[in-house]
């Protein structure tokens, strides 16, 4: 998947006020909105009203998703992959995969998604919005949620354990990216405005995508905030909050991140 990590981006003030008012991911409200359990469960889980889709949902997860062994692997290799919104090729999946809304997911080729992942498309509107390329991996109990916007993840790429993605305004990551496990990207931040009701309740604003390029190395722990751009070829050390653009080939670490060399 190609990203323009490398073109420049708008000024910060610009973008920001681009993204100024995305919308409070809204769990509580849509699971209390009136209609019937199975028609809840229908949206939030499935996210298709159609019988044939929510029995096949509820065939693999009830029974694939648990099952150890050989036979679990070979259920999940031959139900999972028909739960998406086009069959994957050869796609691996591990034990307890929790899966939402996978129809507006596009899953490629020969990728591989380890025990205990989150795959959340809830605030997708279409599969275009939710794209894991083809080879990728994604290590042990990361989580990819979009709330808004999309999560587009290129070919190639090592996803280390324990990571988050959190789309608000928008997440990409380039072709043959490595990231270490543990590390947070995306989000948005609340408001705080004395006077207007708890923090919780006044919405979110963002700086905008976060967009990582090709062939990226990011450490251990780092923390990407929203609006950040990571050009490609760019080094994080580990431990890192990243909270302004990185150039392409560029080294950077500290909290917060700062340049300390570069590739040549």
């Amino acid at each position: 998947m190609k990203t323009d990590a490398t073109q420049p981006l708008p000024q910060s003030s610009d973008r920001e006020a681009a993204y100024a008012s995305p919308k409070k991911d809204q769990v509580i409200a849509a699971l209390s909105q009136d209609g019937g359990a199975l028609r809840k469960y229908q949206a939030f889980f499935v996210g298709s009203r159609r019988l044939r889709d929510l029995l096949l949902y509820e065939f693999a997860t009830i029974l694939a998703a648990p099952l150890p062994g050989a036979l679990g692997f070979v259920l999940r290799k031959a139900l999972f992959s028909r739960l998406f919104a086009q069959r994957p090729g050869g796609a691996n999946f591990g034990r307890s995969i929790s899966l939402r809304c996978p129809l507006r997911m596009r899953i490629g080729d020969n990728v591989a998604i380890d025990d205990a992942c989150a795959l959340d498309a809830r605030g997708a509107e279409s599969a275009e919005d939710f794209i894991i390329g083809d080879r990728t991996l994604i290590a042990r109990g990361s989580i990819l949620v979009v709330k808004q916007n999309h999560l587009r993840i290129g070919a190639d790429c090592s996803i280390g354990s324990q990571c988050c993605f959190s789309a608000v305004s928008g997440i990409e990551v380039g072709d043959f990216t490595i990231i270490a496990g543990q590390c947070y990207f995306g989000g948005g931040r609340y408001r705080t405005a004395l006077g207007a009701g708890p923090m919780v309740s006044q919405g979110l604003h963002s700086k905008g995508p976060v967009i990582i390029g090709r062939d990226v190395w990011i450490g251990a722990g780092v923390k990407v905030l929203d609006g950040v751009r990571i050009g490609d070829g760019a080094i994080v050390g580990a431990g890192s909050v990243v909270t302004r653009d990185v150039p392409a080939n560029g080294i950077v670490a500290g909290v917060p991140a700062r340049p300390i060399g570069e590739r040549r």
